[in-house]
């Protein structure tokens, strides 16, 4: 019902405007493909990033106690995609991590998590923040961003800050959609609970060295 009111309400709005603009070139296929009448009316205006905000090697003190093998997860957690997100890694994917590291966390950051969502720092190895002054140190001092997105459209601004920070981002296809980047490169990309273990375990063992400077240098150019 969202999808069809919602649906209907954005084509009134944008065919009472002579442009309409969205976040990237997919969305503009998209709207284009569910209202064929916008044809040639939608635009991309990518969202970005504050490149002297989010920097690497900025000298913020680790929120964290010790060390451990880190994933975090930033974003607002009353949100039910992110909060779908945060519930699925934690349940499907850190005990697989953790069959491999006893020691491996995982940490969401966000403000205003539901009732399920700090449910989670109930399960071993799992921390929920709530709102924080900066999520900059969560992310610098973690080994691993993770953007484990079931239900994402747009551009995910997680994946942008995470990168802009030299960390390593591993991101579902979901949430990658609508990045300038390429994976494998830039980033890596992993689809489902396995995949998405798999790939955080080859960042912690070193085997992307290359990852955060061309994270980083993939937010510069685009």
């Amino acid at each position: 019902r969202e999808g069809r009111t919602l649906l209907a309400y954005e084509r009134r709005a944008a065919s009472a405007c002579d442009i309409t603009l969205l976040v990237s070139e997919p969305e503009c296929r998209r709207l284009e493909t569910l209202a064929p009448e916008l044809a040639g009316r939608v635009h991309a205006v990518e969202q970005g990033v504050d490149l002297t905000y989010f920097v690497p090697g900025l000298n913020l003190p680790s929120p964290y106690a010790s060390p451990a093998p880190r994933s975090v997860f930033t974003g607002n957690m009353d949100y039910w995609p992110n909060a779908d997100a945060a519930i699925w890694f934690a349940q499907q994917v850190l005990p697989l991590l953790r069959a491999r590291d006893a020691a491996s966390e995982f940490i969401v950051v966000g403000a205003n998590p539901s009732p399920e969502v700090r449910a989670l720092a109930d399960l071993r190895g799992v921390t929920v923040t709530g709102r924080v002054a900066d999520v900059r140190p969560y992310v610098i001092h973690a080994d691993v961003a993770v953007a484990p997105l079931r239900i994402a459209r747009g551009i995910q601004n997680k994946v942008l800050e995470a990168m802009a920070l030299g960390v390593p981002v591993v991101a579902s296809p979901e949430a990658f959609e609508g990045v300038r980047a390429t994976p494998g490169q830039d980033l890596l990309v992993a689809d489902g609970a396995e995949a998405t273990t798999q790939a955080i375990a080859a960042v912690l063992a070193g085997a992307y060295p290359g990852l955060r400077a061309a994270g980083r240098r993939a937010m510069e150019q685009h």
